[in-house]
């Protein structure tokens, strides 16, 4: 593929070697420090000029370091005289950081009786953190942007330039099929309400019925209650969501289901970011399995725990990036997985 050129920064080269084997290229000569300082240096080691540039980098890991350095790249490669620079990036940083929401710990901290009737009218002083990753991103030189199942699809409309949001749900609905024997007697849940179309686009692809679990945060990261919303009883159940981080819902989320009479469940998650206590979580839930994507590298988490599985979703990049490169539509990736 000539005028080409993928660069990996340093949060996942397991996944940039992927994308670049598909392609039948190499990945990109690039030299990543540290000063004494912690400051961060790159040096690209090869010229860029006129080329279409793509740099793979995961918001994963040491998160700020790894995005700093995604945008210094995009920034050497730009003043470098690069054609184009697109920034791959499989799980979007701060994507949870995308709205202000109601402040009710505020007002049950106060005590403010008279204000509960109008609860809603506060808001808290938090910032949309995706918007200001967007605005970086902008201003360092990305001409285009390729992630993959954002936390909040309106995170596109935080950029002015072109965003393609991939999806994971051919790729999980590839194995479904090909793992999960009694497939055709299970349910597919949502173990929140924001994830109900998410499931309901799958359970329709397969053919079942789905079901919900409203849960109440008491505050972040902590869930108070779960109510499930639908029939499990003597079905396999199978979680959806698009990340999981310390965990903590899916694994209440399990245990509601097994407790309403699931005779299996199953997790597929996206993003497993998995921070904190969530191996040890998994470990001691009722999971048959934990099946995640490789948009994080999850070595590491599955050598700590056989429970978790990963779908390799390199190819589904590599596709994205030649169809960009080319000048072809990106959607039949939004349906199908490429072989």
């Amino acid at each position: 593929m000539p005028n080409i050129k993928v660069f990996s920064g340093t949060s996942h080269p397991d996944l940039a070697q992927g994308i670049v084997d598909r392609l039948g290229i190499d990945v990109g000569k690039v030299v990543t420090k540290k000063f004494s300082n912690l400051e961060t240096c790159v040096e690209i080691g090869e010229s860029v000029r006129g080329e279409d540039v793509y740099i793979v980098q995961s918001g994963s890991g040491e998160v700020n370091d790894n995005l700093m350095e995604l945008l210094i790249m995009i920034n050497a490669c730009k003043i470098a005289s690069a054609c184009r620079v697109t920034a791959v990036i499989p799980c979007f940083p701060y994507a949870r950081q995308d709205k202000k929401d109601k402040n009710m710990e505020t007002d049950k901290e106060r005590h403010i009786e008279k204000w509960k009737s109008i609860e809603w009218k506060f808001r808290s002083r938090a910032p949309i953190s995706a918007k200001l990753v967007a605005n970086m991103l902008s201003v360092a030189g990305a001409d285009h942007i390729i992630t993959m199942d954002l936390h909040a699809s309106q995170i596109q409309g935080f950029f002015d330039i072109p965003v393609d949001n991939l999806y994971a749900e051919p790729a999980v609905l590839k194995w479904i099929k090909e793992n999960i024997v009694e497939w055709r007697n299970s349910i597919i849940v949502s173990p929140d309400a924001g994830g109900a179309k998410r499931v309901t686009s799958i359970a329709d692809r397969l053919n079942v019925e789905f079901a919900l679990i409203h849960k109440e945060r008491k505050k972040a990261n902590e869930v108070a209650s779960m109510v499930l919303v639908g029939d499990v009883k003597d079905r396999v159940a199978i979680l959806v969501d698009d990340m999981a981080d310390t965990c903590g819902t899916i694994c209440h989320a399990a245990e509601k289901l097994m407790e309403a009479g699931a005779t299996k469940v199953y997790a597929i998650l996206t993003h497993g970011i998995f921070s904190g206590p969530a191996i040890s979580r998994i470990n001691n839930a009722c999971f048959e399995a934990v099946v995640v994507t490789n948009t994080i590298p999850q070595d590491q988490h599955m050598q700590q725990c056989n429970k978790v599985q990963c779908i390799d979703v390199s190819m589904m990049f590599a596709e994205a990036v030649r169809r960009t490169h080319n000048g072809e539509s990106v959607s039949y990736l939004f349906s199908n997985v490429p072989y």
